[in-house]
């Protein structure tokens, strides 16, 4: 069966089943309507049969009054006196009029019936029709959707209302797939070509190093050298994506108070060597806070908050990192080059850089903010960026309080954390 044939064969039972759902509502509206028809009429036919008898016997009854009677009169057995006589004439001629009004009343009743359901039935048709239309419209703009046409939007003209809020429900959620889509198309894209960078260079340095049958000590050294860089490039990016993905995943393996402040604290002495050789000084307040999640990933955050904020910095330059326990909040500042505001959520993107990359040693790849904003998302946080008049990023991180417990809770066992004024000055 072709392709064709197929999609031709979905459209009809797609048809047939929202004909069958308009049969439904149909027979619903159509049934109820011809329900309350029928009852009204035999409301009717009973309260006019039990009034009618009395109302035609008062009217004919005078009639009979003025029948008299001989006493004195012998009347043979089995001949009625005048006034037994005229009675009996009144009760046949209102039992005649009561059965013709009856009757005309059933037939007229009836006619009226058989329109009014008639009646009825279209009207439900049409009904159903208007109701299900945004349901047609939502089905028709789903069936056209494809990964070529994601911008699409039902975008329904109708007044407020369940379905309304139904098709709008659907293209916000369009929205979110677009941009979804397009990221992960993008950062396949991008993670494609850092990964391709490494092994281009590695197979070029192969074919150097045999390209000359006797090389020179110092020029296999060299070969060697950059081999194990560009390995490590590749080591470094792997890692990174495994994380990303890890962070991605939405789900906490460990679930356990952290004290942050610490955590702080022990990454920026970390950093002091590195932050020495850049000639970069790192200031450290870590007031004690803790936080709801997993120790190693909020690890992983405060490492790629300082590594993006020293590798990114000038000589000269200065870090601030700090925790506000009141704040909820992990704030670090860094000093550098001029990043325009409107660039600012940009940098939060997968292999999103300031500058393009020019695949010098320790440039990074481009996933270190990424990285923070999957950690925070993971841990129910809140990342943000704000670029500094004078140059560089202020990047905040806000957690959310700690259940059952105040947001300025100590750490566990009631320790302190050491502050460091400056551990890049030893």
């Amino acid at each position: 069966m072709s392709a064709r044939a197929v999609l031709s064969k979905v459209r009809r039972v797609r048809r047939v089943r929202l004909t069958s759902e308009r049969a439904r509502l149909t027979t619903l509206y159509g049934g109820l309507l011809v329900l309350a028809g029928c009852v009204l009429v035999a409301v009717i036919y009973l309260f006019v049969r039990d009034g009618l008898d009395a109302r035609i016997g008062g009217a004919v009854a005078p009639m009979a009054k003025g029948a008299t009677i001989d006493p004195r009169a012998d009347l043979p057995d089995g001949f009625l006196s005048p006034a037994e006589a005229g009675e009996r004439a009144v009760t046949k001629s209102v039992q005649v009029a009561t059965d013709t009004t009856l009757h005309r009343l059933l037939t007229v009743s009836g006619i009226a019936l058989a329109v009014f359901a008639a009646l009825s039935v279209f009207l439900a048709w049409w009904m159903a029709g208007r109701v299900l239309r945004p349901v047609s419209v939502i089905t028709t703009t789903a069936r056209k959707l494809s990964g070529e046409n994601l911008h699409q939007r039902i975008d329904l003209k109708a007044p407020p209302g369940e379905l309304k809020q139904l098709a709008d429900t659907f293209d916000q959620m369009l929205g979110r797939i677009e941009h979804l889509v397009t990221a992960q198309q993008r950062f396949a894209a991008n993670a494609a070509h850092e990964l391709r960078t490494p092994l281009a260079i590695q197979r070029a340095l192969a074919e150097i190093g045999l390209a000359d049958p006797d090389p020179e000590p110092e020029r296999v050294q060299w070969i060697r050298r950059q081999l194990i860089e560009a390995a490590d490039n590749s080591e470094q990016l792997i890692e990174s994506l495994l994380l990303l993905a890890a962070s991605d995943g939405g789900g906490l393996e460990r679930h356990e108070p952290v004290p942050l402040g610490e955590t702080v604290a022990v990454v920026a002495a970390g950093f002091g060597d590195a932050a020495r050789e850049q000639g970069v000084t790192v200031k450290t307040s870590a007031d004690p806070m803790t936080v709801e999640g997993d120790p190693v990933l909020l690890t992983h955050l405060v490492r790629n908050l300082l590594g993006n904020a020293v590798r990114y910095n000038y000589r000269g330059g200065t870090i601030g990192i700090s925790t506000s326990p009141g704040d909820r909040c992990l704030e670090i500042t860094n000093t550098g080059p001029v990043v325009p505001a409107e660039d600012v959520p940009l940098l939060f993107e997968p292999f999103r850089r300031l500058k393009e990359r020019r695949h010098t040693a320790g440039e990074g790849v481009g996933l270190g903010l990424s990285i923070v904003t999957s950690i925070a998302r993971a841990h129910g946080a809140e990342a943000t960026g704000e670029a500094n008049p004078g140059g560089g990023l202020t990047i905040r991180v806000v957690f959310p309080e700690l259940p059952g417990s105040p947001g300025t809770a100590g750490f566990a066992g009631g320790s302190r954390p050491q502050q460091f004024a400056d551990p890049g000055s030893g």
